[in-house]
């Protein structure tokens, strides 16, 4: 594949592809010389607009180990603070060589404008647009929920039948979005709560169940329960009254965290706002995959590389 840029274009059979070269490059990350010379003599450049620790490290120690050339490109300090377009940005990238980008903008749709302009030749990663999509988060998390659920017998398999609550902020959430596509395409079934507010219009198109009543969703046992964090940075109002009303109706609070079965896996993409949206005797647990995830994250954007750059098959 040329570009990855949205779960929602996957079909079934490319996204277990992904997942399963995912698995493939987790275990070179087993040996003692983690590094391969898939992409020896490309260049990759991280392009990121947004603020970004996980992703951009992650991304970029994706590369490396596949032995690209990486450069990374904040959007703050450049001539991209002096007005300069993401044409003419990508464009002076591709003129010193990148054969790929990662792009993380805070505008919807970016990443598929770069890809689909023709102002470079470059292969585009979708690190984050917007509110739209995260797709190699949720690729990151299907991998760890495979991981978790199947173990080594999870290669070739989908996530037919897992149930994931989805909680918090939907509204601006691209991790959501990404995870709903991705999830249902794999067989899961997906129930979203938060408060009314902090629901999208028009989700009642969206393959999922949608609820309000987060221990309703939790009395039905999930196979795992996956925490947003409330993105403030994206709200101009107030949607909720106060960070004690949210965490008191739709944190993972202690109580609440007792109450699921000992199989159910707690998740969260981070950063954490512990105490607020998720409390540590969650996070710190053994259903916790938060590590997990980060360090998954690695393996699965090795893949994402490895297919868009190397032209490897999903």
């Amino acid at each position: 594949m040329k570009h990855l840029l949205s779960t929602k274009e996957l079909d079934a059979a490319t996204a277990v592809g992904i997942l399963d070269v995912a698995d493939d490059m987790a275990a070179t990350q087993q040996r003692e010389v983690k590094k391969l010379p898939t992409l020896r003599g490309k260049t990759v450049v991280n392009l990121f607009f947004e603020d970004s620790t996980r992703t951009r490290i992650s991304f970029e120690a994706a590369a490396k180990r596949l032995s690209a050339d990486v450069i990374s490109f904040a959007a703050k300090g450049s001539s991209v603070s002096k007005g300069e377009s993401l044409q003419d940005t990508a464009q002076t990238l591709e003129a010193i060589g990148a054969d790929g980008i990662v792009l993380r903008h805070s505008s919807s749709g970016a990443p598929a404008v770069l890809a689909r302009s023709g102002w470079v030749s470059a292969s585009i990663v979708n690190a984050g647009d917007g509110t739209h999509e995260h797709p190699t988060q949720a690729l990151l998390d299907a991998f760890t929920l495979r991981r978790r659920l199947h173990g080594d017998a999870g290669r070739g398999r989908d996530l037919d039948g897992v149930s994931v609550l989805i909680v918090g902020d939907i509204l601006h959430s691209r991790v959501a979005r990404s995870n709903v596509w991705l999830l249902a395409t794999l067989g899961a079934h997906v129930t979203l709560v938060g408060p009314p507010t902090l629901l999208p219009h028009g989700i009642g198109d969206w393959p999922v169940t949608v609820g309000t009543d987060l221990d309703a969703g939790i009395a039905e046992g999930p196979d795992a329960v996956m925490m947003l964090r409330v993105q403030k940075e994206r709200m101009s109002d107030a949607f909720f009254p106060s960070a004690r009303e949210y965490a008191a109706g739709w944190g993972l609070n202690g109580a609440r965290f007792r109450a699921l079965p000992g199989r159910t896996l707690v998740m969260h993409p981070g950063p954490m706002n512990r105490g607020f949206e998720i409390a540590s005797e969650a996070a710190d647990s053994p259903q916790s995959t938060v590590r997990e995830q980060v360090a998954n994250g690695v393996a699965t954007r090795m893949a994402a590389l490895y297919l868009t750059l190397a032209g490897g098959a999903a």
